[in-house]
């Protein structure tokens, strides 16, 4: 029992491991998608707000082109701008501020023009208007024309296009080559790399914006983003055990924990393959791998997935997409940081399980030293008194268990032993009386019984087996009124004529005996008095026999309910012809009552895995109605065939036939209803609930009669294996 018990336990504490560590699972990877999600709504603030300002920057700036195609730009164009002995065109320094306003810078050779003038004096009234206006938000605002041009408004390298050398790469630079219609052919906002500038020591990443006139790609709108603030809270603001990361589509990685990022080397590209150890602070091996893993994963995810498993390395990736520069932010968490939790609550569970054993196995050693075993023994010294012929023996008959029942049960015999006639009419009243106040308190549990089974949807096995109890107890009823009876019938008044006539001729017996007319017939009387006696002792001995296999009987059927209302109602191998067999000894007194005949075919069948428990009840509410249905007919003709077989490959079938009263047809679609029934005494509820069960299994119950007086037919159909279906509560 103990090793049931811990069978049970390590049972309990998988199961228990199981569900906390897919709850926990389930809602760590919900957390982490919703972190994910409103960390990337938070982060990628900042882009749409360049996008948004390079919209509005970009239709002043179109508007300005348009409006000023009319002017002449010559005298504002030489007052602001000279020309430099190296060749460019610079912002004159006399009052210049770079703080306050934007400068310019012309590359050598510019072809200066009416047209060009009107551009660069539109681009940098517009760049003089919005780029103080954005100062907080970038850290610079620029357009750069396509001659090579560049106006920039950079507060905190105010003179920068008055020290840029003349060949400054401007034209060749990445944020000049990804808007050429060639590389842009949808004209869209574009994002460089993140690098980090010499000057400020930030990260930054340029937002471009080509801007086009009568098709012809004439200038580029840009700002530089600082993203030192999200990189830094990329590497720092994570959830416990986790790190995250920041790549772009190409691979070129953008933040990471652990690798060190410097934009003088090219940054990091997670797809092309470096020795490992190049260079300090660079990836390892291991670290490349995984990367690439992540990376991998990230782009075979399906469309709207948040969370991602990396089950090589025993990870989940979330991945939130960055509106903007594309950016990928992905959160990386070990599956251990969840399954942690889990195998903690197990723990407990497990300990807690292992005190209760213990605890259990205490009492349990206690109550059968103390309340089994001591009693027993002094049982087995009672029956070897006895045998031995002393029939004074002492038990404790003052509890009120099982056990001081059997003891008074075996004090009273012992006394009716010894007292012969006496000991048995004091017996028969005795238990006539203890039968009647046994059927009270049987009649009492049986009507709290069957309010707790309506109450439940379960009353029908509880009504069968109190109503067999009841049949074997009006079958005690019935001997115990017989030896009553016989006992009456006893001539024992003749015993006291013959003791009466001995007495008046005790002088002259011999005489009497042998020549008077009626003492010679004495002799003879008394063999035939003796014999009778004998005869009618056996008999009530018989029947107190009776008395006592009935009582055991009803002990059977208590067992056998017991031991499968002790069943957990959980799915399990079940053999189906022992359970036919449970449910027939359950209904059999009554069978045997009512001379129904029961009939047997059972095919062999693999074991079904289900649940027990309901299968028995819909069996005996099955055999008990089929009993009450051959009431009227006659004895001879109730039979009752129980077939057992498979009806499909994955699907077995439980056929009960009777020959009773047979269902007209318009029952037969209300046969199943709560409430419906055709006896006076029913309750309706028993083949409702069965046919429930069967639905909760995963099987039916159906019923076929050829009409009234034709007999009825119900057929329980089951899968082989109901694992998965949903559980009774």
């Amino acid at each position: 029992m103990a090793g049931r018990i811990g069978v049970v336990i390590a049972l309990t504490t998988l199961v228990s491991y199981l569900h906390i560590l897919r709850t926990m699972r389930d809602e760590s990877l919900e957390h982490l998608a919703r972190h994910v999600e409103e960390r990337g709504q938070r982060e990628q603030a900042i882009f749409v707000l360049v996008e948004e300002a390079h919209a509005l920057i970009k239709q002043s700036f179109e508007e300005r082109l348009q409006a000023g195609s009319q002017e002449a730009p010559t005298s504002r164009f030489h007052g602001m701008f000279e020309l430099r002995p190296d060749g460019t065109i610079r912002t004159r320094p006399q009052g210049f501020d770079g703080a306050r306003v934007p400068g310019v810078w012309v590359a050598p050779g510019v072809k200066v023009d009416a047209a060009f003038q009107r551009r660069l004096l539109a681009a940098y009234d517009v760049i003089a208007q919005y780029g103080p206006a954005y100062r907080t938000r970038n850290a610079n605002t620029y357009i750069m024309l396509t001659e090579g041009v560049n106006v920039l408004y950079w507060p905190e390298v105010p003179n920068w296009t008055l020290e840029a050398a003349p060949d400054y790469p401007l034209l060749s630079s990445e944020y000049s080559i990804i808007v050429r219609p060639q590389e842009n052919p949808q004209r869209r906002m574009a994002w460089t790399r993140s690098y980090k500038d010499d000057v400020s020591g930030k990260w930054l990443i340029s937002a471009v914006t080509p801007v086009d006139q009568d098709g012809q790609h004439v200038a580029t709108l840009g700002n530089d983003v600082i993203v030192d603030e999200l990189l830094s809270r990329t590497l720092i603001d994570h959830l416990p055990g986790a790190h995250n990361l920041i790549f772009r589509d190409d691979g070129q990685l953008v933040a990471h924990p652990d690798i060190k990022l410097d934009s003088t080397t090219g940054g990091y590209d997670i797809l092309a393959a470096r020795p490992e150890g190049s260079r300090p602070g660079l990836a390892t091996a291991a670290q490349q791998a995984h990367l690439r893993s992540i990376f991998d994963a990230v782009k075979r995810r399906e469309p709207g997935q948040t969370v991602v498993e990396l089950p090589e390395y025993g990870e989940y990736i979330a991945v939130a997409r960055l509106q903007g520069p594309g950016w990928n932010f992905v959160t990386v968490l070990p599956e251990s940081v969840v399954t942690s939790k889990a195998i903690e609550a197990a723990r407990y569970v497990l300990v807690f399980g292992l005190v209760s054993l213990l605890v259990e196995l205490l009492i349990m050693f206690w109550v059968l030293r103390d309340q089994i075993s001591r009693p027993l023994q002094t049982f087995t010294q009672a029956t070897a008194q006895v045998t031995a012929g002393d029939f004074g023996v002492s038990l404790e008959s003052s509890r009120e268990d099982e056990l001081g029942q059997l003891a008074r049960s075996f004090e009273l015999m012992a006394r009716e032993v010894r007292q012969r006639e006496e000991a048995l009419r004091q017996a028969n009243e005795g238990l006539e009386q203890r039968v009647e106040e046994r059927t009270r308190e049987l009649k009492d549990v049986h009507q709290q019984l069957m309010r707790a089974a309506r109450q439940a949807g379960m009353a029908e096995i509880a009504t069968n087996v109190l109503h067999n109890v009841g049949n074997v107890l009006n079958s005690v009823y019935t001997a115990a009124q017989l030896a009553r009876e016989r006992m009456s019938g006893m001539k024992l008044e003749h015993v006291g004529r013959v003791a009466h006539m001995l007495q008046e001729h005790q002088g002259e017996l011999t005489t009497f005996v042998t020549q008077d007319a009626r003492g010679r017939h004495l002799l003879p009387f008394l063999d035939k008095l003796g014999q009778n006696l004998l005869d009618e002792r056996g008999n009530m001995l018989e029947l107190l026999g009776d008395i006592g296999r009935y009582t055991e009987h009803i002990g059977d059927i208590v067992k056998v309910q017991q031991s499968h209302a002790r069943m957990p109602r959980l799915q399990e191998p079940v053999s189906l012809a022992e359970l036919v067999e449970d449910a027939l000894r359950i209904n059999a007194a009554g069978l045997s009552r009512h001379q129904v005949k029961v009939e047997r075919q059972f095919a062999p069948l693999p074991s079904v895995h289900t649940d027990k428990h309901k299968v028995l009840m819909i069996l005996v509410n099955l055999f008990s109605n089929a009993k009450y249905a051959m009431d009227v007919v006659p004895p001879e003709e109730r039979r009752l065939a129980v077939t057992l077989e498979l009806a499909a490959a994955d699907r077995v079938r439980i056929e009960v036939r009777d020959t009773g009263m047979g269902i007209a047809p318009e029952q037969l679609t209300r046969i199943f209803q709560y409430g419906f029934t055709t006896r006076q005494e029913g309750h309706g509820f028993g083949l409702h609930s069965s046919s429930l069960a069967a639905q909760e299994m995963g099987g039916s119950l159906t019923v076929h009669s050829e009409g009234a007086g034709q007999g009825a037919t119900f057929v329980l159909e089951l899968p082989l294996n109901s694992a998965g279906l949903a559980h009774a509560p």
